[in-house]
């Protein structure tokens, strides 16, 4: 196994990875694939889908999608994740495959509503919370960008190996949207968590060419519903785990102002 997360991943002989996705998302499986081979013809680097073999394979519900094992890497630095966003960015969206439009709010309140292991309390000030959210961002006066957009940007999701360019991975959330949300997550570990120091920030948006994001006036929204995706995201696990659900309730109350600024969250 190399992870388990909501997608779990094995090394196989010969080099290749498995990827399985959730139960019914073959058709998201689908167009990662074709995105991978998309951002190849498209002279990005990227992780690279296997050819020859049924993409998706479906096992019960799951998908199975199959990829060229990586080189020996590590994850990119600021630097370099505003490099590779700088030139995603670039690109003009696709004909084929057709990108979904990018909806951070999207699925939230199902899993909310279905985290039955959470207190009544925690389960109803999220679902609030997410409809303060979706109302504050349909009365931000945004222009109506057509962005070819990671939509989980981080290090972790580019390798660097050795020796050659950066690598994208991780494209189940590739759309069509405004940039910005994909420099919110930096900006927010630089603002409200204090892991990201000064220099590595500013590495990132003089890479990325000049785009400070926590200088919009949109900032605020974007870095709330940045910061609510990642509680909701530990609150999946929390149901089966202890650790997850304590994590679970730290995210709620940083958020509900209980806990002040910078915060320290434990990785998941």
């Amino acid at each position: 196994m190399i992870r388990d997360g909501s997608n779990v991943m094995y090394q196989l002989p010969g080099r290749v990875v498995a990827r399985i996705g959730p139960e019914h998302t073959d058709d998201n499986a689908a167009r990662q694939i074709e995105v991978a081979r998309w951002l190849t013809d498209s002279d990005l680097a990227v992780v690279r889908a296997l050819d020859g073999v049924p993409q998706p394979t479906l096992v019960g519900n799951r998908p199975v999608t199959w990829w060229e094992q990586l080189p020996e890497h590590r994850p990119a630095t600021t630097a370099e994740l505003g490099s590779v966003l700088r030139a995603l960015h670039a690109l003009s969206p696709p004909t084929h495959p057709k990108l979904p439009r990018f909806d951070p709010l999207a699925g939230l309140e199902e899993r909310v509503a279905a985290a039955q292991h959470l207190p009544n309390d925690d389960r109803d000030w999220l679902s609030q919370r997410i409809q303060e959210l979706r109302e504050q961002l349909s009365n931000l006066k945004l222009d109506q960008s057509n962005s070819v957009i990671h939509g989980d940007a981080w290090q972790g999701n580019i390798a660097v190996p050795g020796t050659g360019t950066p690598i994208l991975l991780d494209l189940e959330h590739v759309a069509q949207g405004h940039p910005d949300w994909d420099l919110i997550p930096l900006a927010v570990d630089h603002v409200d968590f204090a892991r990201l120091n000064h220099t590595d920030y500013h590495d990132f948006v003089a890479a990325y060419g000049g785009r400070d994001v926590t200088t919009s006036s949109a900032f605020r929204v974007f870095a709330d519903i940045q910061e609510l995706r990642w509680v909701v995201f530990v609150l999946g696990k929390a149901a089966n785990s202890v650790h997850a659900a304590r994590e679970t309730r730290h995210r709620i109350a940083c958020l509900s102002g209980e806990i002040p600024r910078p915060w320290t969250w434990t990785a998941f």
